[in-house]
């Protein structure tokens, strides 16, 4: 975990402030839900959802403290990159969802609490701001004003406008910081008043339209049986810090082999399918076109090659890794049958330059992991889950009342 910095006034040392961006997620109609339903089960449900969220947060962000049935996470970086938070933000309500559907399906139980598990649905409070780090009985807390508006922005009114209980409250302060563009994305624009802070502007994104959107959107995929040619590496980092790399400009230039820049242009203020990106290699440029985006599984581009006169469609996939980690599997499908002699004639070149972006990309992404494993053995335990509901019925006490 990263030190904290002091700054000396008088004779005390406090804690010096540092801007951080900070999320709650928080699980919403659980305390409706555990009113009803059996605790064994319920418990292992909330653990089994909780570790799921912080999974799919964390990188980039950081667990301060669990609260019940919500998780509390920070982000302290020197840039903020909106997009990629924003993809790591959905991202982790599309894999709730999915577990939620998953612990549903898989459950032979008929207790309330596995029955009710649809009931429960996620939302999230994502603000920028200022932080210090305090030890407090010999616990790490984050403090300040802004800890607290995040807190303060879970009672709000946004149900009265979305009529749902998923959704993301981006405050102002974060859109700017990040550089979202909330307009052109099509947020919704929603006030709150915070007592003793005042107007809070904020943006809102249905999630629950979004879930159906990602179900609804067409998918783009170079599958290993389609793929002319592949290939593979593994990494040490989690598929969320693996995918930044891949995607943000600022790392790709990192890694790709000739590039001197990457200039991206997006229609809404945010990268995914759509976006065009301009690698600039010397007086040579490559242009993608990104035409399938499923973060953190999998993006599709369409590439110009030059004035080789190909395009290539390829796909870079991300898996688990089969000793932790992620395994990306580069998928490049064929092209038309007239470009095959040419495809064969760069064939040599694109592995070359495939092999140096390779052996570059995992150094990078090795030491990035090396960094994050030391923060996540310094984070907080995440509850124990012995999964019981997804397997097997709860299996009661003689005396107690039935599952």
């Amino acid at each position: 975990m990263r030190a904290p910095s002091f700054e000396l006034i008088g004779d005390a040392m406090l804690p010096k402030p540092e801007p951080a961006c900070l999320v709650m997620a928080d699980i919403s109609g659980y305390t409706g839900y555990l009113a009803g339903v059996e605790l064994d089960h319920a418990q292992d449900i909330l653990a089994d959802l909780i570790d799921t969220i912080v999974g799919a947060l964390r990188p980039p962000f950081q667990l301060s403290k669990l609260e019940g049935d919500a998780a509390f996470v920070y982000l302290v970086a020197p840039g903020f990159d909106g997009s990629h938070l924003q993809d790591t933000i959905e991202s982790a309500y599309f894999t709730f969802r999915r577990r939620q559907r998953d612990i549903k399906q898989a459950s032979i139980c008929e207790c309330d609490a596995c029955r009710l598990i649809p009931t429960l649905d996620l939302k999230f409070i994502a603000h920028y701001g200022q932080i210090a780090k305090q030890t407090m009985s010999g616990q790490e807390e984050l403090i300040g004003r802004d800890v607290i508006l995040v807190h303060r922005l879970l009672k709000n009114n946004v149900e009265a406008k979305l009529a749902r209980h998923a959704y993301i409250l981006y405050t102002d302060a974060f859109a700017q910081r990040t550089g979202m563009n909330p307009q052109a994305q099509g947020l919704i624009e929603h006030h709150e008043t915070v007592e003793i802070i005042g107007d809070v502007r904020c943006w809102l994104r249905d999630l629950e339209a979004g879930w159906q959107a990602d179900a609804a959107r067409k998918r783009v995929e170079v599958t290993a049986a389609e793929a002319i040619a592949s290939f593979v590496i593994d990494v040490e980092a989690a598929r969320q810090t693996t995918w930044e790399f891949l995607t943000a400009p600022g790392h790709r230039v990192m890694w790709t082999a000739g590039a001197t820049g990457v200039e991206e242009d997006v229609a809404n203020g945010r990268r995914g399918a759509g976006t065009v990106n301009h690698c600039m290699h010397g007086k040579d440029v490559i242009i993608e076109e990104v035409l399938d985006w499923q973060p953190p599984d999998y993006l599709t581009r369409r590439i110009q090659l030059f004035d080789t006169g190909v395009n290539l469609t390829l796909t870079h996939a991300l898996s688990d890794g089969p000793s932790g980690g992620t395994r990306i599997e580069v998928r490049v499908a064929p092209p038309p049958p007239e470009l095959m002699e040419r495809f064969v004639q760069i064939g040599p070149m694109m592995q070359q330059s495939m092999q140096a972006s390779g052996e570059a990309l995992v150094k990078l992404l090795n030491e990035a992991a090396a960094g994050i494993r030391a923060r996540v053995a310094a984070a907080p335990e995440l509850p124990a889950s012995a999964a019981r509901f997804a397997t097997q019925p709860v299996v009661h006490d003689r005396g107690s009342a039935p599952g």
